[in-house]
Protein backbone atom coordinates (compact mmCIF):
# COMPACT_ATOMS: atom_id res chain seq x y z
CA UNK A 1 0.00 0.00 0.00
CA UNK A 2 1.73 3.28 -0.73
CA UNK A 3 1.31 6.83 1.12
CA UNK A 4 -1.49 7.87 -1.25
CA UNK A 5 -3.58 4.82 -0.85
CA UNK A 6 -3.38 4.91 2.79
CA UNK A 7 -4.72 8.65 2.26
CA UNK A 8 -7.45 7.21 0.24
CA UNK A 9 -8.33 4.75 2.72
CA UNK A 10 -8.87 7.07 5.61
CA UNK A 11 -10.58 9.78 3.83
CA UNK A 12 -13.86 9.12 4.89
CA UNK A 13 -13.60 9.16 8.72
CA UNK A 14 -10.42 11.08 8.68
CA UNK A 15 -11.97 14.02 10.52
CA UNK A 16 -13.37 12.12 12.93
CA UNK A 17 -9.67 10.36 13.86
CA UNK A 18 -7.99 13.59 13.74
CA UNK A 19 -7.45 16.12 16.76
CA UNK A 20 -10.39 18.91 16.61
CA UNK A 21 -8.34 21.50 15.29
CA UNK A 22 -7.42 24.74 17.62
CA UNK A 23 -9.23 27.35 15.33
CA UNK A 24 -7.65 30.30 17.56
CA UNK A 25 -4.36 29.18 17.32
CA UNK A 26 -4.55 29.21 13.23
CA UNK A 27 -5.83 32.23 13.06
CA UNK A 28 -3.41 33.59 14.79
CA UNK A 29 -0.46 32.08 13.15
CA UNK A 30 -2.02 32.94 9.93
CA UNK A 31 -2.58 36.58 11.37
CA UNK A 32 -6.47 36.34 10.30
CA UNK A 33 -8.73 37.87 9.42
CA UNK A 34 -7.68 39.17 6.22
CA UNK A 35 -9.21 39.89 2.63
CA UNK A 36 -7.01 37.62 -0.14
CA UNK A 37 -7.10 33.56 -0.46
CA UNK A 38 -5.69 30.75 1.44
CA UNK A 39 -3.76 27.78 -0.01
CA UNK A 40 -4.60 24.80 2.25
CA UNK A 41 -1.42 22.75 0.67
CA UNK A 42 -1.56 19.23 1.03
CA UNK A 43 -4.89 19.97 3.21
CA UNK A 44 -6.61 17.07 2.16
CA UNK A 45 -9.88 16.65 3.94
CA UNK A 46 -9.65 20.77 4.68
CA UNK A 47 -9.59 19.85 8.45
CA UNK A 48 -7.90 22.61 9.48
CA UNK A 49 -8.49 25.52 6.74
CA UNK A 50 -12.12 25.00 6.60
CA UNK A 51 -12.53 26.04 10.11
CA UNK A 52 -10.82 29.06 8.87
CA UNK A 53 -13.18 30.04 5.43
CA UNK A 54 -15.08 33.12 7.21
CA UNK A 55 -11.85 34.78 8.37
CA UNK A 56 -10.53 35.02 4.23
CA UNK A 57 -12.06 35.47 1.02
CA UNK A 58 -11.50 32.59 -0.60
CA UNK A 59 -10.06 28.63 0.94
CA UNK A 60 -8.66 26.57 -1.62
CA UNK A 61 -7.22 22.98 -0.28
CA UNK A 62 -4.65 21.27 -2.89
CA UNK A 63 -4.23 17.46 -2.77
CA UNK A 64 -3.16 14.41 -4.74
CA UNK A 65 -5.88 12.56 -3.14
CA UNK A 66 -9.27 12.38 -4.55
CA UNK A 67 -11.36 10.96 -1.81
CA UNK A 68 -9.74 13.46 0.69
CA UNK A 69 -10.79 15.99 -1.98
CA UNK A 70 -14.06 14.71 -1.91
CA UNK A 71 -14.55 15.32 1.49
CA UNK A 72 -12.91 18.95 1.68
CA UNK A 73 -16.00 19.62 -1.26
CA UNK A 74 -18.58 18.84 1.49
CA UNK A 75 -17.04 22.35 3.13
CA UNK A 76 -16.68 26.25 2.37
CA UNK A 77 -12.99 25.52 0.40
CA UNK A 78 -12.64 24.81 -3.09
CA UNK A 79 -10.71 21.60 -3.73
CA UNK A 80 -8.21 21.22 -6.42
CA UNK A 81 -6.09 17.97 -7.26
CA UNK A 82 -2.37 19.22 -7.94
CA UNK A 83 1.39 17.91 -6.48
CA UNK A 84 2.68 20.55 -4.37
CA UNK A 85 5.73 20.79 -6.62
CA UNK A 86 3.91 21.47 -9.70
CA UNK A 87 0.89 23.89 -8.59
CA UNK A 88 -1.51 25.28 -10.96
CA UNK A 89 -1.89 28.86 -9.77
CA UNK A 90 -0.13 31.58 -10.94
CA UNK A 91 2.55 33.39 -9.06
CA UNK A 92 1.85 35.42 -6.28
CA UNK A 93 -2.03 34.56 -6.30
CA UNK A 94 -2.04 33.92 -2.07
CA UNK A 95 -1.69 35.63 0.52
CA UNK A 96 -1.48 33.01 3.21
CA UNK A 97 -0.17 29.31 2.64
CA UNK A 98 -0.93 26.49 5.38
CA UNK A 99 0.52 23.14 5.44
CA UNK A 100 -0.50 20.89 8.61
CA UNK A 101 1.32 18.00 9.24
CA UNK A 102 1.83 17.10 5.68
CA UNK A 103 5.09 18.65 4.55
CA UNK A 104 6.66 15.14 5.40
CA UNK A 105 4.62 13.55 2.94
CA UNK A 106 6.30 15.90 -0.46
CA UNK A 107 7.97 13.47 -2.60
CA UNK A 108 10.30 16.69 -3.47
CA UNK A 109 10.03 18.81 -0.50
CA UNK A 110 12.56 21.61 -1.45
CA UNK A 111 10.93 21.74 -4.77
CA UNK A 112 7.03 22.25 -3.29
CA UNK A 113 8.39 24.73 -0.99
CA UNK A 114 9.99 26.84 -3.95
CA UNK A 115 6.69 26.45 -5.80
CA UNK A 116 4.64 27.68 -2.27
CA UNK A 117 6.73 30.88 -1.97
CA UNK A 118 6.44 31.41 -6.00
CA UNK A 119 2.43 31.70 -5.64
CA UNK A 120 2.82 33.18 -1.84
CA UNK A 121 2.33 36.96 -2.92
CA UNK A 122 4.96 39.65 -1.52
CA UNK A 123 3.65 40.46 2.30
CA UNK A 124 1.90 37.14 2.12
CA UNK A 125 3.00 34.18 5.06
CA UNK A 126 3.87 30.42 5.28
CA UNK A 127 3.10 28.51 7.80
CA UNK A 128 4.44 25.02 8.47
CA UNK A 129 2.97 22.57 11.11
CA UNK A 130 4.91 19.56 11.05
CA UNK A 131 5.99 17.02 13.78
CA UNK A 132 9.53 17.73 15.08
CA UNK A 133 11.90 15.34 14.70
CA UNK A 134 14.11 16.23 17.76
CA UNK A 135 11.36 14.20 19.82
CA UNK A 136 12.07 10.93 20.31
CA UNK A 137 8.06 9.96 19.76
CA UNK A 138 8.41 11.28 16.39
CA UNK A 139 11.53 9.54 15.32
CA UNK A 140 9.14 6.14 15.89
CA UNK A 141 6.66 8.03 14.39
CA UNK A 142 8.93 8.27 11.44
CA UNK A 143 9.96 4.68 11.28
CA UNK A 144 6.28 3.36 11.88
CA UNK A 145 5.37 5.29 8.44
CA UNK A 146 8.40 4.13 6.58
CA UNK A 147 7.91 0.70 7.63
CA UNK A 148 4.11 0.95 6.36
CA UNK A 149 5.68 2.25 2.64
CA UNK A 150 4.18 5.63 3.20
CA UNK A 151 7.05 7.08 1.40
CA UNK A 152 7.35 9.85 4.70
CA UNK A 153 10.52 12.02 5.02
CA UNK A 154 10.67 14.25 8.03
CA UNK A 155 12.68 16.80 8.66
CA UNK A 156 13.98 18.93 11.81
CA UNK A 157 12.68 22.25 11.67
CA UNK A 158 15.50 23.59 11.36
CA UNK A 159 16.08 21.82 8.28
CA UNK A 160 12.59 23.26 7.06
CA UNK A 161 13.79 27.27 7.98
CA UNK A 162 17.14 26.35 5.73
CA UNK A 163 14.90 24.92 2.96
CA UNK A 164 12.92 27.86 2.96
CA UNK A 165 16.14 30.19 3.21
CA UNK A 166 17.41 28.62 0.12
CA UNK A 167 14.58 30.89 -1.59
CA UNK A 168 15.56 33.89 -0.27
CA UNK A 169 13.00 34.14 2.45
CA UNK A 170 13.28 34.07 6.03
CA UNK A 171 11.68 31.87 8.84
CA UNK A 172 11.21 31.78 12.48
CA UNK A 173 10.27 28.55 14.29
CA UNK A 174 8.07 28.28 17.09
CA UNK A 175 7.98 25.12 19.04
CA UNK A 176 4.97 24.29 20.50
CA UNK A 177 4.83 22.30 24.08
CA UNK A 178 3.71 18.79 22.19
CA UNK A 179 5.62 17.31 19.64
CA UNK A 180 4.97 19.92 16.59
CA UNK A 181 6.98 22.97 15.44
CA UNK A 182 5.82 26.06 13.40
CA UNK A 183 8.08 27.39 10.84
CA UNK A 184 6.74 30.74 9.74
CA UNK A 185 7.41 32.61 6.85
CA UNK A 186 6.66 36.29 5.92
CA UNK A 187 7.48 36.95 2.24
CA UNK A 188 8.91 40.56 1.42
Amino acid sequence: MTGMDHFDFMAPFYDCLAAKPDKGHFQQLLKLPCDGRLLDAGGGTARISSHLSGLITQVVVSDLSYRMLKQASKKPVLPVGSRVEQLPFADETFDRILIVDALHHFSDQHGALRDLLRVLKGGGRLVIEEYDLNHMGVKLLALAEKVLGMGSRFLRPEEISVMIGANGVRAKIEHSSRTTAYIIADKK
